[in-house]
Parts: structure tokens; sequence; C-alpha cells
């Protein structure tokens, strides 16, 4: 497992229960699915878990929507309603509870412009609610939003400057959105991770800082990411693995052909295919063509939910009347 890139919660279950080594210890996972969202609670209680799986003690809710790339209106609803019932069931929230939703990411760089897109879409109020309170009514919530950007382009660590805004401000939770990496190419920008653990920002394009989270920020930290890119490396160790698994049929069992295709390690295929790739091309990462699209539809999906999630009387179809 130590070599696959991946930061989906489940993806790391799933890793551990190809191994042929049963159900991970001092994890629990509940699965609903209908015809078009799937979604798996995974619930990670125990060190043993944690360790096993390469995360952090808490829950992880995996919102799986294969047909998100058609573009379906109604199914975009129904995915923002369905995200805003999860996000509710790990958030406790009041009349007077104070979020701050940070979109982290590149806006340059559509793969890890999540985020900020995020951003562009939410119904912010603190300010109506701080200055003129009688514009509105117990419908809404005091909800604020930034955009930090990257070191690259500010110089500062997003860490510091969401540490200086909490430490302003106050508020009782931080939604914290970012591009994550899958080991799969069908769960781009198809599949909606929520945590409550917190977030490192940048792990999804592999430039990992300073974690988000209730040990470092002093609040809450709700994650949400989409994997918008896949491990080269990982696309090819998967090609190579069907490809192998299509010649052992084939095979002899006495062969010696065969023992040799049987006894070849991930690990060391990964790490050959890495070695190979990255004098040419550097840490590839792989995102699909339409990329653009996709990343404004999904960002319109998660801050619909949010929106619906964070102000109580507020409804998918009363968004038009906030947001232009």
């Amino acid at each position: 497992m130590k070599n696959v890139r991946t930061d989906l919660a489940i993806e790391a279950r799933e890793l551990f229960k190809n191994a042929d080594t049963g159900d991970i210890p001092g994890v629990k996972v509940d699965v609903d699915k209908n015809e078009d969202i799937t979604i798996t609670r995974v619930n990670v209680e125990e060190e043993i878990g944690a360790r096993i799986m390469g995360k952090a003690k808490g829950h992880y809710i995996t919102l799986e929507v294969p047909r998100l790339k058609d573009n379906d209106k109604d199914l975009q609803e129904n995915v923002s309603k369905a995200l805003a019932v999860e996000i509710a069931s790990l958030v406790q929230l009041n009349d007077k509870s104070v979020i701050l939703v940070v979109g982290l990411g590149n806006w340059n760089i559509t793969p890890d412009a999540l985020g900020p897109k995020v951003v562009d879409h939410l119904l912010v109020t603190r300010h109506i609610k701080e200055y003129i309170p009688e514009q509105i009514d117990e419908s809404v919530r005091s909800v604020c939003a930034v955009a930090p950007g990257v070191l690259g382009i500010t110089g500062i660590e997003t860490s510091e400057i969401i540490k200086g805004i909490v430490d302003r401000i106050k508020p009782d939770v931080v939604i914290a959105i970012d591009a994550l990496a899958s080991r799969k190419l069908e769960r781009v920008n198809t599949t909606i991770q929520i945590a409550d653990t917190g977030i490192n920002p940048g792990s999804g394009v592999g430039n990992n800082r300073k974690q988000l989270s209730k040990e470092t920020l002093g609040v809450p930290v709700i994650a949400i990411g989409v994997p918008t890119v896949v491990d080269a490396a990982t696309m090819a160790n998967d090609t190579i693995d069907l490809v192998i698994d299509s010649m052992i049929e084939g095979a002899s069992k006495d062969s010696e052909f065969y023992k040799v295709l049987k006894d070849m390690n991930r690990d060391d295929k990964y790490k050959l295919i890495h070695e190979v790739l990255y004098p040419y091309f550097g840490h590839l990462m792989v995102t699909p063509k339409e990329v653009d699209r996709l990343i404004e539809d999904i960002s319109v999906v998660i801050a619909d939910g949010l929106n619906v999630a964070l102000h109580p009387g507020i409804d998918t179809k009363d968004l038009g009347r906030y947001i232009n």
C-alpha cells in the first residue's frame, strides 16, 4: 500500500482488502446505495486501523456518482441534497454559529482550482449579519469564505493565513475544500469525500503543506475533497496488473512463467514504473481533457450542498434568490 497514491479513505480500505487480509481491525464501514449515488461511511475508530489505512482516526464519508460527468442538472441537485445531509451529520451548529469556508488550491491551475471555485458560488452572509441583520431572517447563518491561494503566489503558508483569520473572527467550525488524488480514473471528478479529520493543503497535487486540523487551528475542521487527478505510475501499474492477470489465465500453473508472474510484488512494480517515468515526466499526474467543465459543475454541486447544510430553511430551489 505504501507506494500507491490515493487521498481517499475508501481506496485505502480497498487496497487492504485486495491484499486478501480481510476487514481492517478498528474500522467500521457502512454503505448506502441507490441507482445513482453510493455513500460509503468509513469510521476509523482505533489506532491500529489508522496505522493500517494511513488515515487519522475519524469519520470519512464518500459519495460516488459515476454519472456526475453527464451534466445532468436533476442528478446534480440530488447530489447536493445528499451532500448537505452528510455535512450536517458531521457539524454541530446553532443559530449563532459562525462558519469559515476555505477554498484551498491554485485558481490558475484548473485541476487545483476546485476550492476557489466553490467559494465563488457560496452564499456568504457574515457581513450582512454583522452590519444589516434586519435584512435577513433566521434561515441564514453567519458564513464567511476565503480562497487564500498557494505558497507560490502569496509567499505565505496557507496554514498561517488561515490561523490568522481563525484567531481574528473565531469561527465555530472551518470547512476546507481541496483537490485530491485518486488511484482510479473512474473516480476522478465523480467522487466527493467528507472527513472530520482535517486536511493537508495541496496533498492531491503532490505539494503537502502544514495540516489544517482542530489541533493546529483550535476549532473543528471538516474537509471536503474531490479527486481531480490520478497518478500516472499508479495507472500504469494497474494496467500492467490487468495484463498479467490475463497472461496468468492462459499460462499453465506448473510453468516457470506462471510462477514469475504470480510472484511479482506490486510495490516493486510501482517503484520500477515510477523510476522509468520520472526522468521523462517528473511526478506526472493525469486529469481528463474536459476537466474545465467538470470542475465547474462539481464546484456548483459542492457549493449548493454547503449552502443548504449551513443555512437552515434554505433549499436548493431557493438558491437562485440569493446567488447570481
